[in-house]
């Protein structure tokens, strides 16, 4: 039987600045960093959450074919490449200040939701971010 999700995969068109991105501005460290013939297998996780591993994968050979290659990475670069992170904080208005002032562009400010504060991004890459201050469930 399945027990968890160890790790997920998001479109990025550079790898590099891929790992900028997600470990020098949002703070995750990385958890591999190998070559694997024709790919770079690159995953990142969050120190808080390591068992929960991003996989910064290139759209190329072996992932998609080099036939349709292309037309992935147009697809990501207009935010419709499926990727998307959904992340928790003890705190939205305190993230949503430290990333304005990390330079992460933040089109939106945190809104109170039936589940939450939250507020979304994209990366460099066109992926969608959403992160969310959770409310407590009520008492039972």
């Amino acid at each position: 039987m399945l027990t968890s999700i160890s790790i997920t995969s998001l479109y990025v068109l550079d790898q590099d600045q891929a790992l900028d991105f997600y470990v020098g501005t949002l703070g995750f460290e990385v958890q591999t960093d190998q070559h694997f013939g024709p790919m770079r297998f690159l995953t990142v996780a969050l120190p808080s959450d390591p068992g929960h591993a991003v996989l910064l994968e290139l759209p190329a050979p072996p992932s998609v074919s080099p036939e349709i290659a292309g037309q992935v990475r147009d697809v990501v670069t207009k935010g419709a490449g499926g990727g998307h992170l959904f992340f928790t904080t003890d705190d939205a208005h305190k993230t949503h200040a430290a990333l304005q002032e990390k330079g992460v562009e933040l089109p939106e400010e945190p809104v109170v939701q039936p589940y939450g504060i939250d507020f979304g991004f994209r990366d460099p890459f066109g992926n969608s971010v959403r992160v969310a201050q959770m409310t407590p469930p009520p008492s039972a």
